[in-house]
């Protein structure tokens, strides 16, 4: 599977960059309940995707986000621009100021209330920039259509605090976690499949025809594709749920 920048190369780096980036800290903070933060990210990624969308209508991408005086009255304008995709011109352009007005209001309404809502003000931030990446995914790509499905596919995988990654060797942290475990961690800490050599060395394994069968068993029940042939591993989207469900457990221990 490609890279999500190489799928959005059309993008200038200065715009793509912060955009993955924070898409990852957005996902990684909601994983750990740090309700906040994510709806902070969500915010941040609001004036990325506004940057984006509007240097798509100038034809001159600028060089990095910048947020406009006003957010609503500017993805008002954008309604008007008659040669935008459509979920550009209308579907984003009414999500923005709501994805603004949580990061900037709901937030400090909390305090002292009876109900703490961050909770479901995150859940929503999350899906709805997933929906925006994935359409960002779907305009933008540079690769197959494919490729540009399965980053698609890919978007709800995250990365975790869990996954110790020194230049490329990649290690989990629980000592007690078991394998099958520890293979979904780490084949979720990348947007790229993963060598079965690679994976062997991470977890520290040298029976490869006890690993296989494990890799087998993940496949076979839609954890992971497993690419024999080429002994490479991809997650696949419940992979990539069952994840979520790992670290939200290991973060209660």
């Amino acid at each position: 599977m490609a890279e999500l920048k190489t799928l959005l190369g059309s993008l200038p780096a200065g715009l793509r960059t912060p955009l993955i980036k924070e898409y990852k800290k957005l996902t990684q903070n909601y994983m750990e309940h740090r309700w906040e933060p994510a709806e902070l990210s969500g915010g941040k990624i609001c004036e990325i995707v506004y940057s984006i969308i509007k240097g798509h209508i100038d034809g001159n991408y600028p060089s990095s986000p910048s947020k406009p005086r006003n957010m609503v009255a500017a993805c008002r304008q954008l309604e008007n621009e008659q040669s935008l995709p459509r979920s550009f011109q209308i579907l984003i352009p009414r999500m923005l100021p709501v994805l603004y007005e949580i990061r900037n209001n709901r937030g400090v309404g909390h305090v002292g209330s009876e109900v703490d809502a961050n909770n479901v003000d995150a859940t929503l931030v999350f899906t709805m920039v997933n929906w925006i990446m994935a359409e960002l995914v779907r305009v933008f790509h540079t690769g197959s259509l494919q490729d540009a499905q399965l980053a698609v596919d890919a978007l709800a995988q995250r990365s975790t605090p869990l996954v110790w990654d020194s230049n490329g060797f990649k290690k989990v942290l629980s000592p007690t976690m078991n394998l099958k475990d520890q293979i979904l961690l780490l084949a979720s800490s990348t947007d790229e499949d993963i060598a079965l050599e690679d994976l062997m060395e991470w977890t520290e394994s040298t029976n490869k025809t006890y690993y296989k069968k494990i890799l087998k068993l993940l496949h076979k029940e839609k954890l992971i594709h497993f690419n024999e042939p080429e002994l490479t591993i991809t997650l696949l989207p419940a992979g990539s749920n069952k994840v979520s469900s790992i670290v939200e457990a290991h973060a209660k221990t």
